[in-house]
């Protein structure tokens, strides 16, 4: 066989290895994050980790001022006693003292009313003969009605305390009393928020503010990694992405680090990224790119921002 005919297969082989090959994608390492947000905007008094360390699930992170938020929890608890001793009174209805007074109130308005109306009654035989004047005779009657309607009106009152407190009123004392209840329940959760600690165990990436900062409502305060092991973030371009779905197995290829990881693909966004799908056309279609996440199966060691490449198991390289 002459050097040409090997030159041919050699070039037939490289060409088949080459078309068999699997293709790689590119990303970075990276950390499931979850951000602490901060719940009020007061100074940061205490920190008590420090970026990098590793923390265990309910350890304080930093504390922040509890001066004016514990102010307001105490007004907050003093309106939900206030609001239950207000109800208290309610369902408990009038005192026996109160009923007592009423009746009092009574017997005398009633004692005024005779005393009205018997001197009505001898005024007016005498305005009859032009013995006094009409307008004499006229101010003793409105007095013996006036007098009357004192009467009805402490008898109401008297009704009333009888009667007790109405459903209606303790109904609205009910609302008035938990809905104060409620607002101290809120400041104290908010009072146990400024103990800013860790909800899962993990390794503090990042805290943005110093002792003495006061963050706004909603300033990230301490950012963590968490999780057990770390995923790949990668750019899937258009012509991959029918093959690549949830749960395939991959290879991931760490700069720095001999040899590959296990993985599996954890998700891959429907949406592409870079340039949008409707702005491309013919062979520009090829720029589109999907973000996937591709787990590792084994927890390692492994600083976030790490540059890889990904193979895909089944996905030949495209020709």
């Amino acid at each position: 066989m002459n050097n040409k005919a090997l030159l041919g297969i050699a070039l037939a082989f490289s060409l088949t290895a080459c078309s068999q090959s699997t293709p790689q994608v590119s990303g970075t390492l990276e950390w499931d994050r979850i951000s602490l947000p901060a719940p009020a905007a007061e100074k940061i008094v205490a920190i008590d980790v420090h970026e990098g360390q590793q923390v265990a699930a309910g350890t304080r992170l930093l504390q922040l001022e509890l001066t004016r938020t514990q102010a307001q929890l105490d007004a907050a608890r003093a309106l939900a006693r206030q609001g239950d001793a207000a109800l208290a009174e309610l369902r408990a209805g009038p005192r026996s003292e109160q009923i007592a007074q009423a009746r009092a109130m009574l017997a005398s308005a009633r004692a005024q009313a005779v005393d009205a109306r018997a001197y009505y009654a001898r005024l007016r035989p005498l305005g009859q003969r032009k013995l006094v004047a009409a307008a004499e005779v006229d101010r003793a009657r409105a007095a013996a009605g006036n007098a009357d309607g004192q009467v009805r009106a402490a008898q109401a009152a008297l009704a009333e305390l009888l009667h007790g407190t109405r459903s209606e009123d303790i109904a609205q004392g009910e609302a008035a009393a938990a809905a104060a209840q409620a607002e101290a329940a809120a400041q104290t959760a908010t009072l146990g928020k400024l103990d800013i600690t860790a909800p899962r165990a993990g390794r503090v990436d990042s805290l943005p503010y110093k002792l003495g900062d006061q963050a706004p409502v909603g300033a990230p305060l301490a950012i963590l990694l968490v999780g057990a092991a770390p995923h790949a973030r990668v750019y899937v371009p258009e012509r991959m992405r029918a093959g690549v779905k949830p749960g395939m197995v991959a290879r991931v290829f760490v700069d720095g680090r001999d040899g590959s990881f296990a993985g599996h693909v954890r998700m891959v966004r429907s949406e592409p990224v870079f340039t949008p799908y409707y702005a491309l056309s013919g062979d520009d279609a090829a720029r589109l790119s999907y973000i996937a996440e591709i787990v590792l199966d084994q927890p390692g060691d492994l600083p976030a921002g790490l540059p890889v490449r990904v193979e895909f198991a089944g996905i030949a390289h495209a020709r």
